[in-house]
């Protein structure tokens, strides 16, 4: 990389105070980092106010923070999972994410080529995404106050007058639970990679967009209810959620539900409940029965779909409960998880 200058014109490899000081550090830091990999229209009026174009439709709004540990990791890093994770929440609600805000909280002493990677990862991510990165906020802080770099996002996305109402509350009976592929995968990954485990585990993070799979979706069916990438809490909190929301229960199928062996086998180690456990870029899409089969389809002829089961439906029971049939038969009840399974997986 093309190395900071200080100051007083020395080469300096990591991330200072001065940096966030707001002088000639800082100015060399967001010109020589920020503004190289982020250059667009927008961004480069230089204001303390990025000025968007009008847009047309209803306005969908997310944010979100990532102090994902470590920062790199298999299949991803936090710049990409930042860029990810917001443009997924934006989609969910069927809009067209179109701009996004970056704020970096950095440790004093973080390397710069660790903070270009990442910066690199972002504009690459939101390229992909077709997101435009439009504001952004540095601030470094003394060392040990962060464990070296935190990123909180704003997305901003339009939502097309003619795009059905996707909420939690719009469950009905009979409706059919498909989920885009294989679950925990992430979660896995980013306990395989803790010092402290450090289990030699061939699992990737799914870390990925969802909204190209997301409009594929909505473009073949009128009658999805809701979508939701179910992050912390797995996949069992995700459709505690949506029942608590719609009032209604839910019988997912064990037999049906993707899992890779590696995931089961450390879930079983660890003694934990692979339902439970975090997705990145993964998508539970609840649709009337009747259209189940197409939505199916073209989640399977989509990359980010290739996996896709239909794992459960919505049953007839008056007690808001996720239940799992078993592969030996019997049934038992998913309830929402207490405590915290998994510190700084996001």
């Amino acid at each position: 990389m093309q190395h900071i200058i200080n100051t007083v014109g020395d080469v300096m490899d990591i991330v200072t105070l001065s940096h966030g000081s707001g002088g000639k550090a800082t100015n060399n830091l967001i010109g020589d980092m920020f503004y190289k990999h982020f250059n667009n229209d927008i961004l480069m009026q230089q204001n303390d106010s990025s000025v968007l174009e009008k847009l047309n439709g209803r306005i969908a709004v997310t944010t979100d923070s990532f102090v994902i540990n470590p920062i790199f990791f298999p299949g991803g890093d936090i710049g990409k999972l930042s860029v990810c994770g917001t443009v997924n929440d934006l989609a969910m609600s069927g809009a067209k994410p179109l701009y996004i805000t970056v704020g970096f909280i950095i440790e004093e002493g973080l390397s710069f080529d660790d903070l270009e990677k990442i910066v690199i990862s972002i504009a690459n991510t939101a390229k992909e995404a077709g997101v435009k990165i439009v504001a952004g906020d540095t601030k470094v802080v003394d060392k040990g106050n962060v464990d070296k770099i935190y990123i909180n996002t704003t997305g901003i996305g339009v939502i097309e007058d003619d795009t059905v109402y996707l909420s939690g509350d719009s469950v009905k009976l009979k409706d059919k639970i498909i989920i885009s592929g294989t679950l925990g995968d992430h979660g896995v990954c980013i306990m395989s990679k803790r010092n402290n485990l450090d289990f030699d585990v061939d699992v990737k993070s799914d870390c990925g967009l969802l909204n190209n799979l997301i409009q594929d979706i909505l473009n073949v069916s009128k009658n999805v209810r809701v979508l939701r990438d179910p992050t912390r809490g797995g996949v069992a909190t995700t459709l505690n959620e949506i029942a608590n929301h719609s009032n209604v229960s839910m019988m997912l199928d064990e037999e049906s539900i993707p899992i890779k062996d590696e995931v089961i086998s450390m879930c079983e180690i660890l003694g934990l409940e692979p339902l439970y456990i975090a997705n990145e870029g993964k998508l539970v899409v609840i649709v009337d029965e009747k259209d189940a089969d197409k939505v199916l389809e073209v989640m399977k002829s989509n990359p980010m779909g290739t996996e896709a089961m239909i794992i459960g439906e919505v049953i007839e029971d008056d007690k808001n409960k996720v239940y799992l049939k078993t592969e030996i038969g019997g049934t038992r009840i998913l309830n929402m998880p207490e405590g915290e399974l998994l510190p700084r997986i996001c």
